[in-house]
């Protein structure tokens, strides 16, 4: 994937340093773009071995508008742990006893995590200790409803419906393709402030090519870690064009990833370094097995369901999370 190592060369050579709100420090570039064609194959990064599984699991948690990481843990995905564990500390004091990222804070982390995997979905600390508030799937599928830890706003009632975005582009792309405002935005600024964390993609949309009958995709992302959580993005929002694609009868088009403020984190240079110095592989292909027909069916879809097929990588480089 050479446009994914061109932005990691660019951001290297002539991007600003400068601060940043995790305190680690950042190499930046504002507003960068790159495109994925899917007829090229699946744009899954080949420079490091990227783990599609825990990408795909997220995208469907997103996309049932769940954001209690619970449904996450349970099926071993990890992406999310370090924010609401990092909450608990705060809200509780703590920080003195499990100083961010110490043996004591990760052991610590370690033992939340096996606690809440053998707890109900409804047990009080699940609900109250795991929950980011709400950040995307709540804003998917229903923007500025209530959530039960909108403390801030007060708008805590869960029956309080708000606009289920996702339903509405759906049926835009079916019977107005030609629309220019098949939008799902993220980002609330009446609810910004209950999230654990405002969401970096702020918001994306479909374009539909009626001559070639093709469905596009543009997000438009405030913030980008370029070297981990880029490539889950682009493998991320690459699926769930493919998901939206089967349901309304086209075929997936590009992928257009537009990057505000995109960042290399001062930890993350020697990873960097290392992920320009490898040679990109041919690109894989992703197949969903399960015959899907509606946002219900993608709701329920598992893993299992996905077939990667032709995936070489390099290997493994690990790289530590600012939170």
């Amino acid at each position: 994937m050479k446009q994914y190592l061109d932005l990691l060369q660019e951001i290297k050579d002539h991007g600003v340093h400068k601060d940043d709100r995790t305190g680690t420090g950042v190499t930046s570039i504002f507003g960068m773009q790159s495109r994925y064609n899917l007829a090229d194959g699946f744009p899954l990064v080949t420079t490091k071995k990227t783990f599609l599984r825990i990408i795909i699991v997220e995208l469907i948690w997103l996309i049932r508008g769940e954001t209690n990481i619970k449904y996450l843990v349970d099926r071993n995905c990890h992406i999310w742990d370090e924010w609401p564990f990092q909450n608990y500390i705060d809200q509780n004091n703590l920080g003195k006893t499990f100083p961010k990222y110490s043996d004591e804070w990760l052991s610590e982390k370690k033992k939340f995590i096996e606690k809440i995997k053998n707890l109900p979905a409804d047990d009080t600390f699940v609900v109250t200790w795991w929950d980011l508030g709400p950040v995307y799937g709540h804003q998917w599928r229903n923007f500025n409803g209530g959530h039960t830890h909108a403390y801030k706003t007060g708008n805590t009632d869960p029956k309080n419906r708000g606009v289920d975005q996702l339903k509405h582009v759906i049926e835009t792309i079916k019977n107005n393709p030609t629309d220019r405002r098949i939008i799902v935005s993220a980002w609330n600024p009446t609810q910004k402030d209950d999230m654990l964390l405002p969401p970096c993609h702020a918001f994306f949309q479909f374009n539909v090519d009626t001559t070639n009958n093709v469905l596009n995709l543009q997000l438009y992302q405030r913030s980008a870690d370029i070297f981990l959580g880029v490539p889950f993005n682009i493998a991320s929002y690459a699926t769930l064009l493919m998901m939206i694609a089967k349901i309304t009868g086209l075929k997936a088009g590009t992928f257009v990833h537009t990057l505000w403020d995109a960042h290399i984190y001062d930890n993350h240079r020697d990873q960097v370094n290392e992920q320009l110095s490898r040679n990109p592989l041919p690109l894989p292909e992703l197949k969903i097995n399960k015959e899907i027909q509606s946002l219900e069916d993608i709701e329920n879809l598992e893993w299992e369901d996905f077939e990667l097929i032709g995936y070489q990588s390099h290997g493994v480089i690990k790289a530590p999370v600012a939170v």
